[in-house]
């Protein structure tokens, strides 16, 4: 049968008296938009009332206690059972009133209007625009399928015993969505953190051990302070390993820092402060920025955030350049330099493919290739325990930054260089399987 023999259909009041918005009130009669139809409720967020004379002119679309209303436009098919003795409609909604409660139970037709049936019906008066609607003549011509009284009920009881069932399964598949979703960057994770560990790759005792590399490295910066082409540090730190426990010796005092090492690593690697085998600088913006913009050919790259990826490891292009007045204020990088975001979405790594100049929103770290595969530390500085580090000194503000000495601080494994280059090809072998298989 035909939906119009079960329900009187009630359209909004569209003459003369229908309220404006503005003539609404804070309290009174209730006028129900589609605003207030809230999963089969009535919500009273955003509800308006209007007053008993303005309810008296209306000529149509009054609602009773247990009408079902009925959205045409816009939201179409949202619904909801009104609760309340009183009230009235906008003119995008109608009201369905059961002609008889002994023929149709009011809970078996909100199911009804609620299931795919109302919407395969719907989808035959679709009119394909960006505003969908129905009429209340399309609404009445809706096929309705209805069983004995009886059976109505049987099968209202019957829904209500499944529907906490459902709702536990949909929130377990939401749940289930989320982590599958989740899941490839969780893995990518994982596998830097045991490459950091040692744990992807077998140890070979001819490599040199990573304590060497660490002593030429501060051999070489003793060297150039002596030469007095680099400045002296104001604190000088070292990392050491006694009966298998991290100590730090600053300035010539020593503590232990286990509580700051999360996990051991191979024999033949080391601990030690980034700060000590790497440089660590801040990029410059020439201020106004504008005025040094140009579209000359001879300018220089201005590599700013926006240039990069999530995710990306290369720089390869710049949409801007400075003049070469602009350059000269702000900060000159070259192909194979570590740029490191220190605002915004702080802290992830870049590797340059070009020279050019960097604002300062950038740290700019220059390393010896005798100490750091370019590779390794890229997945080093990407790795779940130096991001922890980066994150638990800029957490406290309300725009977190990495300043330098967050960076130089941090405390870093470091593996022999020979090892370096299998945990690289350990790696990235994972990574390509992992994108073979769409993840």
């Amino acid at each position: 049968m035909r939906l119009s023999s079960v329900t009187e259909l009630i359209n909004g009041d569209r003459g003369k008296n229908y309220p404006s918005k503005d003539k609404l009130h804070l309290s009174g009669i209730p006028f129900i938009s589609a605003i207030n139809l809230d999963n089969g409720t009535i919500s009273n967020e955003k509800l308006l009332y209007l007053s008993q004379q303005q309810y008296d002119l209306l000529g149509s679309g009054k609602l009773k206690k247990n009408d079902l209303i009925f959205c045409l436009r816009g939201s179409l098919g949202k619904n909801g059972i009104y609760p309340f003795s009183s009230g009235a409609i906008a003119s995008s909604l109608v009201i369905l009133r059961l002609i008889s409660t002994e023929l149709l139970d009011l809970y078996f037709f909100y199911y009804y209007i609620n299931s795919p049936l109302i919407n395969n019906e719907i989808n035959k008066y679709n009119n394909g625009t960006a505003q969908p609607n129905l009429s209340a003549g399309n609404l009445e011509n809706f096929y309705f399928p209805l069983p004995p009284f009886n059976e109505q009920k049987r099968i209202v009881a019957k829904i209500e015993a499944l529907l906490p069932y459902i709702e536990q399964y949909a929130e377990k598949e939401e749940k289930l969505t989320a982590l599958h979703q989740q899941f490839p960057e969780q893995l990518k994770k994982s596998i830097l953190q045991a490459a950091i560990q040692g744990k992807l790759t077998e140890q070979d005792p001819n490599d040199e051990p990573a304590s060497r590399l660490i002593e030429r490295i501060k051999a070489e910066k003793l060297r150039l302070i002596a030469e007095k082409k680099r400045k002296k540090p104001k604190v000088e730190s070292e990392i050491i390993l006694r009966d298998n426990l991290p100590y730090e010796i600053i300035n010539g005092e020593e503590r232990c820092i286990a509580d700051e090492v999360p996990f051991d690593i191979p024999e033949n690697w080391g601990w030690c402060k980034f700060g000590d085998i790497v440089d660590i600088s801040r990029g410059a913006s020439p201020r106004p920025i504008n005025q040094y913009i140009t579209n000359d050919e001879n300018g220089i790259p201005w590599i700013k955030i926006g240039d990069t990826d999530i995710g990306g490891k290369y720089i390869k292009t710049t949409k801007e350049k400075i003049t070469l007045d602009g350059a000269k204020q702000s900060k000159l990088v070259q192909v194979n330099d570590f740029l490191l975001t220190n605002s915004m979405s702080f802290g992830r790594p870049y590797i340059t493919k070009i020279s050019g100049c960097v604002h300062d929103g950038w740290l700019v770290i220059k390393f010896d290739e005798k100490i750091f595969n370019i590779d390794f530390l890229y997945y080093l500085l990407s790795s779940p325990f130096i991001f922890s580090q980066f994150s638990e000194k800029a957490a406290g503000s309300a725009f977190k930054n990495l300043k330098s000495d967050t960076v130089r601080d941090s405390i870093i494994p470091i593996p022999p260089l020979n090892e370096q280059k299998r945990i690289v090809e350990k790696i990235e072998k994972l990574f390509f399987n992992l994108k073979r298989f769409n993840l």
